[in-house]
């Protein structure tokens, strides 16, 4: 079914050579594969007549580059995106950034937002790659090159989860037959991984509410009591809050470009229990608000719409630990030192610590954070699960291996011998 043959030309008058492997598909097309090594060719050969044989080999594959591959996959989902069907245009966004900057940077980026570039442009893309050279040997190298730059660890995860995606669809559309990249890992040093979560402590967030104007302390309560995500947090309307029982239900999220759309994942569709001082809060911020129909957004600009989160942060979130720091500065004995800042996504942090502090099982953890899995819970929070009843049991076990007359042990123990 394949064959390797050596071929020889002659370039400005200088003798080349290389491997060349020619084999015939199923559906009777010819395909045929350069190599600088026999080695190479040889590999290939074989690996080639397996695909044959299972009927895995795509002859479409061989003309197709990774760049087209990432165009058409773009173009699906722009269509997704105005179908509304699970994609939004911040997905897409980042999508095209980990295109545009790394996988093929050759494709041009079409978001109408300010294109974001990487800060050291890189130049070992996969872009004139077809589908058939592509293998998990070159996705590992690629991984590699990106491993060499100032990229972190977590950043390079993302976008090979993209290319992930892409070949995903490549196989979808019959492009290729087999996701090469779908089990390639990276593995960075411990230090590189995700830092374990620390969570402001309750002195922190009571200093920054105290702080804040009357109508902002109701939008940081909220935020910290309920673990809302920012998006699920502006996308808030009032027929999700149920103040007669005190709960309410996080059922959607608006990305930065305004378009809202359900909740990341279907585990994200929740309903979180508030307490009756935040309940009181949002009745008193719902007589004092201009918007309060059913459909109405609980916390909007001036005109009733989405407020915008890196407005917020920057004019009403940030400036108050400026304010706190400068009143510790003018007075340290009468104001204590202003925290560390933190970002907003800290408040989600903080609901789920006190949870977890409070003792609620870890499933219902995972609810009340709209998590996708328990593992996740675990793996982000699971060193917080710690309480007085793991040192009682460690001292029960410390004192029944070690404790007592070790003397008096020992010598029962040579009597018994």
């Amino acid at each position: 079914m394949a064959s390797v043959r050596k071929r020889k030309w002659k370039t400005k008058g200088e003798t080349r050579f290389a491997w060349v492997v020619d084999f015939v598909g199923r559906d009777g097309k010819r395909g045929r594969q350069q190599f600088d090594t026999r080695a190479e060719a040889d590999a290939y050969r074989i690996t080639i007549e397996g695909d044959i044989h299972r009927g895995d080999y795509r002859a479409q594959a061989g003309s197709t580059t990774v760049q087209q591959a990432a165009r058409l996959f773009l173009d699906h989902c722009h269509e997704r995106m105005h179908r509304r069907e699970r994609m939004t245009r911040h997905n897409l966004n980042v999508y095209e950034g980990h295109i545009a900057n790394y996988i093929a940077p050759s494709v041009v980026r079409s978001s109408p937002r300010k294109r974001t570039r990487a800060r050291s442009p890189f130049d070992k893309g996969l872009d004139d790659t077809t589908l058939r050279e592509l293998t998990t040997g070159r996705v590992e190298r690629f991984c590699d090159d990106l491993k060499k730059t100032d990229i972190a660890v977590p950043t390079i995860r993302k976008i090979l989860g993209t290319l992930k995606q892409i070949l995903r669809f490549a196989v979808s559309r019959d492009l290729v037959a087999i996701n090469v990249a779908r089990d390639v890992r990276v593995i960075g040093r411990r230090d590189q991984g995700a830092r374990k979560i620390v969570p402001p402590s309750k002195e922190d967030m009571r200093l920054l509410i105290a702080a804040a104007d009357e109508d902002f302390r109701v939008m940081l309560v909220v935020a910290a009591a309920t673990g809302a995500r920012a998006g699920e947090f502006h996308a808030l309307r009032w027929k999700h809050v149920d103040l007669a029982r005190g709960e309410v239900r996080i059922i959607t999220r608006v990305d930065a470009y305004g378009s809202e759309d359900v909740t990341k994942t279907e585990a994200g569709m929740r309903e979180v229990p508030l307490g009756s001082e935040v309940v009181a809060m949002l009745k008193d911020w719902k007589r004092r608000s201009k918007f309060t129909k059913p459909d109405d957004l609980v916390f909007t600009n001036e005109r009733g719409n989405y407020v915008n989160h890196d407005n917020m942060v920057k004019r009403r979130f940030r400036p108050l630990f400026e304010k706190l720091q400068a009143a510790h500065e003018e007075d340290p004995v009468e104001h204590p030192r202003a925290p560390a800042y933190f970002n907003w996504h800290a408040l989600r942090h903080f609901a789920i610590s006190c949870w977890i502090e409070a003792d609620l099982k870890p499933k219902t953890v995972q609810t009340f954070a709209g998590h996708s899995s328990l593992q996740v819970t675990m793996d982000r929070y699971g060193h917080l699960f710690k309480s007085e009843d793991h040192k009682a049991t460690m001292d029960r076990i410390a004192k029944g291996v070690f404790g007592g007359d070790l003397k008096t042990k020992k010598n029962k123990a040579l009597q018994a011998l």
